[in-house]
């Protein structure tokens, strides 16, 4: 058979080199050994390439590959191929990773001050202690300065507590730097947490830096609401990082020198005499602006984001005020829109990819030093850490002979790299992914391309509330939330990945190779792992981790910001804007009395693992695992006050809609999809346990469906979500090879419900009497039906399954008509939908004969559904025993009874 060759594509700077990290699919059985892949570029040259397996088949081959290599300008295409086997298999090394073939490699090496990396053309040597001197001459150290500045002007002790290397490779190699905030009279304990990541790349001398601030104290919440101002939070005036040239007095916690012969070079000039000419400072503010010289000091500071709407009521502090003071950036006096930097001294230099995009922002130069300020000084307002919040910054540094503006552009805009659709496609690692190219559905493609062309694309949206600032930037404007507001501004609602557009847009780059899908999904992402996840494990087990909901509906966020409930609209006694007569103003008086937090409707990993297996994100799937043990710890009843009373699990994990109801739900639908993701990142059994687990309290092959009351679709739309996961549950299965009896039981409850609703289902907009808004959504919303429909097919035979089929191909028909007919068919819930749904049509159409495979085992009896009762109902009967004893027997009574409960 012929060896596979996959060509990627890829888009460079102009001129010079750099890192690229893509990630690629493999079929099944392919890959087994990843030193076999080797890289050559498009006249055939080989390149030295890194690679590791992120992601594995059942067999144990390679389903996703992650490759590292360094590329130059102008190469467009790079072929991935299978070489010779590897040391390990007893043959010749392949040329990619062939020592002293490759050119410089990244090693690693240190002593009891602590460890190095050399990357061929720089050393750079790390201490624990931040004052410890380097190795090697004084004169040729790059010092390294973390700063936090508190609210009342005190610098705060930065103190590292754990150093290491993250992962180590011939081309690149992360080193992982752990740390706390605190006072500096180390009176209290530390009050911040921080992790830096520091990339170091074969031949370069320049680093990425990925630096996470984290607030790690849960939010205090009174009265269910988590805005701004929260006693939780914490308040910042400066947090930054100084680099800082040879003889410059500075705190270090990193070290850096040239190898010797760049040193030697230097040393020749430092000892012949001379006086040493004033430093130059070079700066070009923009992306495609060139290089020019500054006066020193040098400042340059981002207020805001320059846009149209940059003083809009996205940017509310705790006040409700916007501390914004002028429009966009200004340097050294002059006025500019948008700052994407790249600032150059002899010997260092610095960039930040989304400066602008996460303002505030600034960069300052003296004569001996670079100061990038995170969380900047110069803003008129402090900087406010919510409880369980964090904001990680991309920066890249460059040192020596790599301090140019052509080494540095590598890193303002970072090499894209896209992926053939026709090979992702046959390599089954997305199931059902098909090329753009290959689909007939033409009207589902222009509602999917709306969000990229057309006069109301996601750009669009994001411009229309500014949608930008550390805190917002990479969310999405849920304008279908607006639609009945009335005021002179546009409101804003976030929307915080609800239905997973990471996962979305990740499907339609693979499908159609467009990079522009892949620069909203790494935003996306980023935003979602750090400000959607409540990054405490101080509060309630049913918070901590869990992802907030997107602003509640047709209500402005105002100071909740993405925490989902505003304080405003228990002033207002419902959304703004709404008439206080309109049934959904009066209903949201209700829901704005309760408040609210993370919970199980809310949670979505799938797009944070497609994210890391693209990029290599590791932030990414920490979340998404992150994700998925939420799921274990909220249904664990040991972690709750109930556990005196009553043991067994809460039910949190499986209710929608609320505490009473277990059955197919939004809730329980999305706790499964998490719970796989988490298998599937970690292979940990844990997680398809309680995955099945949740398949056996929440459905059952002789359910009375019926009685489940699915037709009332304000208040049970959601069963679709629950056996659209159930699917995939069988997917995954089947993939595993484990076609047990569990597999059996959820095939049968899937094709039980499936049969119910091939005779009862109907389109949710042919009857829009019982819908309270009839509107685009609830057409977008059907295509679950599609596809619910769709895999259940793939599990029946004959007749039945050619009735699913048609049903399945009715309803994906009559979705994709309604919307069409809506002249709000772009706004972002419908367009969100479809990103990650209906795309599977193709395959289906293409694929008649697909079919899933039989169980193994068939038993003859699942036995009768039983009701579940969550903890705290058990819990509240035994309390109110409790109570009847002490009432009728007196203390006595009271103690047996409280033993019995205890030790039943």
């Amino acid at each position: 058979m012929e060896s596979p060759r996959v060509v990627l594509k890829v888009s460079t700077p102009a001129a010079g080199r750099g890192p690229v990290t893509a990630g690629v699919p493999w079929p099944r059985g392919v890959i087994t050994d990843p030193s076999r892949l080797t890289l050559a570029d498009g006249n055939g040259r080989p390149i030295p390439v890194q690679a590791k397996v992120t992601d594995r088949w059942a067999d144990g081959s390679a389903r996703w590959v992650r490759l590292d290599w360094i590329a130059e300008a102008g190469v467009g295409e790079y072929a991935v191929s299978v070489g010779a086997r590897s040391v390990s298999d007893g043959s010749t090394q392949p040329v990619a990773h062939a020592p002293g073939s490759d050119g410089p490699v990244v090693r690693l090496d240190g002593s009891k001050a602590g460890p190095a990396v050399d990357t061929g053309t720089f050393r750079f040597e790390w201490g624990i202690d931040s004052v410890s001197p380097a190795n090697g001459p004084a004169d040729h150290q790059t010092r390294v300065r973390i700063q936090v500045v508190w609210a009342d002007d005190r610098i705060w002790d930065v103190r590292p507590y754990g150093i290491r290397f993250d992962e180590t490779g011939p081309r690149s190699t992360v080193l992982r730097l752990d740390g706390r905030v605190g006072p500096p009279d180390h009176t209290t304990q530390p009050i911040l947490e921080y992790e830096a990541q520091f990339h170091y790349f074969a031949g370069l001398s320049v680093v990425r830096v990925e630096f996470t601030l984290r607030n790690p104290r849960r939010a205090e919440h009174p009265g269910g609401l988590w805005d701004l101002g929260d006693p939780g939070s914490v308040y910042l005036k400066d947090a930054s990082f100084t680099f800082a040239l040879p003889g410059a007095d500075v705190g270090r916690v990193e070290s850096s020198r040239p190898d010797a012969a760049a040193r030697g070079a230097d040393d020749a000039g430092s000892q012949s005499g001379r006086s040493p000419e004033p430093p130059v400072l070079l700066c070009s503010p923009e992306r495609g602006t060139p290089l020019a010289p500054f006066v020193l000091p040098f400042e340059l500071y981002q207020d805001s984001s320059g846009g149209e709407n940059w003083r809009g009521r996205n940017h509310v502090n705790r006040a409700g005020e916007v501390p914004l003071t002028f429009r966009g950036y200004r340097v050294n006096g002059a006025d500019g829109l948008r700052a994407t930097p790249i600032v150059l001294l002899p010997g260092l230099g610095i960039t930040m990819p989304h400066f602008w995009e996460n303002f505030p922002k600034a960069i300052e130069v003296t004569a001996d030093s670079i100061t990038l300020r995170l969380f900047p000084k110069q803003s008129a307002d402090l900087h406010e850490l919510q409880g369980g919040e964090q904001k990680t910054h991309t920066f890249a540094v460059a040192f020596g002979a790599d301090a140019t503006a052509e080494a540095l552009e590598w890193f303002r805009t970072p090499p894209r790299v896209t992926l053939p659709p026709e090979w992702v496609a046959a390599t089954g690692a997305v199931p059902y992914l098909t090329p753009q190219a290959t689909d007939p559905h033409a009207d589902y493609l222009a509602l999917v391309g709306a969000a990229l062309d057309g006069p109301d694309t996601f750009e669009t949206k994001r411009e229309a509330i500014d949608e930008y600032g550390w805190r917002h930037f990479g969310d999405i404007y849920g304008d279908h939330e607006a639609v009945y507001h009335r005021g002179p501004e546009p409101m804003v609602s976030h929307y915080n990945n609800q239905y997973d557009p990471v996962f979305g847009f990740g499907v339609q780059l693979l499908r159609s190779g467009d990079a522009r899908w892949a620069a909203h999904m790494d935003a996306l992402a980023a935003h979602v792992a750090d400000i959607d996840i409540y990054h405490t494990t101080r509060d309630k087990s049913a918070y901590n981790g869990g992802l907030f909901w997107h602003t509640y509906h047709y209500a402005p966020a105002d100071t909740a910001t993405h925490r989902s409930y505003p304080k405003l609209l228990r002033t207002l006694g419902g959304p703004a804007g709404l008439d206080p007569d309109d049934p959904k103003a009066q209903k949201s008086r209700h829901v704005y009395a309760l408040g609210g937090g993370p919970g199980n409707e809310q949670n979505y990993a799938a797009g944070l693992a497609l994210h890391y297996f693209l990029t290599g994100s590791t932030q990414s799937r920490d979340a998404a695992v992150g994700l998925a043990q939420w799921v274990i710890d909220m249904d664990d009843g040991t972690k709750t006050v109930f556990r005196w009373l009553a043991g067994g699990d809460t039910g949190l994990a499986s209710q929608s809609r609320g505490p009473d109801y277990h059955g197919p739900g939004r809730g329980s639908g999305n706790s499964l999809a998490a719970l796989l993701v988490g298998h599937t990142l970690t292979g940990e059994a844990k997680f398809l346990a309680k995955a099945e687990q949740l398949i056996r309290r929440v459905i059952h092959p002789a359910d009375d469906v019926p009685a489940r009351n699915l037709l009332d679709v304000e208040n049970r739309w959601f069963y679709t979500m629950f056996l659209h996961a159930l699917g995939k549950y069988l997917d995954h299965k089947a993939e595993l090879g484990q076609p047990d009896a569990m597999y059996a039981y959820a095939r049968a409850s899937l094709l039980h419900y499936a049969r119910w609703m091939a005779e009862h289902e109907v389109p949710t907009l042919s009857r829009p009497e019982v819908l309270e808004y009839p509107n685009e959504t609830w057409a977008a919303q059907d295509v679950r039906k599609f596809e619910v429909l769709r895999l259940a097919a793939r599990h029946a035979a004959g007749a039945e399954r050619d009735r699913f089929r048609e049903r399945a191909t009715f309803f994906l028909r009559d979705s994709l008509d309604r919307l069409q007919a809506f002249p709000t068919r772009t706004l972002a819930r419908p367009v969100v939908l479809l990103l990650s749904m209906g795309y599977t049509a193709a395959h289906m159409r293409a694929n008649s004969g697909d079919a899933a495979p039989p169980p193994a085992v068939t038993p003859s009896d699942f036995g009768r559904p039983e009701r579940f009762v969550p903890q705290k109902v058990r819990a509240m009967k035994r309390a109110k025993l409790v109570v009847a004893a002490g009432a009728a027997g007196g203390a006595a009574a009271v103690v047996a009874l409280i033993l019995w409960l205890l030790l039943a």
